[in-house]
């Protein structure tokens, strides 16, 4: 498959995926962002860390800018996501690998949250 057609192919599965399946995808890169800047925190990769941290922040302020804030629960996610980013900061400037575990390890809880959510919603159609 060329270049071109993989990149049609991924923005039709995209494009198809219901809000949920979307929601899920974002945490799940965010997770795999936090992962890859402890791996480069461990290895003392600098760039690379700073490089999956400001990517991490970038995940978190998208999810941040697209609640709906109609619904009570908005306003504690907001103050979650405003959290995260803050520690995020901390951690990119004191290369603070303790923080950024408990940053991983909340927002891994709160994926998993919207995971069990997603399936109940999908096995109560």
């Amino acid at each position: 498959m060329d270049a071109k057609g993989f990149q049609q192919y991924k923005e039709q599965a995209v494009d198809t995926m219901t809000q949920g399946e979307l929601l899920l995808m974002l945490y799940d890169e965010l997770v795999k962002r936090l992962t890859r800047a402890d791996l480069a925190l461990d290895k003392q990769e600098y760039p690379l860390f700073e490089a999956s941290v400001e990517r991490s922040l970038d995940i978190i302020r998208y999810l941040d800018d697209t609640l709906d804030k109609q619904y009570p629960i908005s306003a504690n996610l907001a103050r979650l996501y405003e959290y995260f980013c803050y520690e995020l900061h901390r951690v990119m400037a004191g290369r603070n690998k303790t923080e950024l575990a408990r940053v991983k390890t909340m927002v891994g809880e709160l994926r998993d949250s919207f995971r069990a959510a997603q399936q109940n919603n999908d096995s109560g159609k």
